[in-house]
């Protein structure tokens, strides 16, 4: 919330993961709590997949799962290309899980570290990933003062990023 209130997304800050308060996700987070990662993890663990985590993202437009269809062409599941203001909620998301994960040693680059060690950016849309990474990037090299205000000056006002201009 703090993040996206930092940048001028209000709405998103104050409505940010409403889900979780369900019963699915609810339930989940309070059996398998234990602070140094997602409950979700643990539900996967013992029954082989996460029923909370199917929950949250789709219905939570900051993840980029829940940007998935099928291409009427291929018919194939495809990922789209995020709506920059979700994209800035999954990058306040991502800073604030890792701050919460962990604690005392976050530093800017946690969530790029965490990112670029994944598997995740291989399903994201090639476009969400490359600006999701040079966001993060940023936040790692230039901290989060002059990321947040390259947030709230470009991304939110559909300014193009450095590769995409002319």
């Amino acid at each position: 919330m703090a993040g996206c209130f930092k940048v001028g997304l209000y709405w998103q800050g104050l409505t940010h993961d409403l889900s979780k308060y369900s019963p699915t996700e609810f339930l989940t987070g309070a059996r398998f709590y234990q602070g140094t990662r997602s409950p979700n993890t643990a539900e996967r663990e013992e029954k082989g997949y996460s029923e909370a985590w199917m929950h949250h993202k789709g219905r939570n437009r900051h993840h980029y799962e829940y940007w998935t269809d099928i291409n009427k062409e291929t018919r194939q599941y495809e990922s789209l290309h995020m709506p920059r203001r979700y994209l800035v909620e999954m990058v306040m998301d991502r800073r604030a899980a890792c701050m919460t994960y962990q604690g005392k040693s976050y530093t800017d680059g946690a969530a790029l570290t965490y990112f670029r060690n994944s598997m995740e950016r291989t399903r994201m849309h090639p476009n969400t990933q490359k600006e999701l990474d040079y966001i993060l990037e940023m936040l790692r090299d230039k901290g989060e003062k002059r990321t947040f205000s390259y947030i709230k000056k470009h991304v939110l006002k559909g300014k193009p990023f450095p590769w995409e201009e002319s």
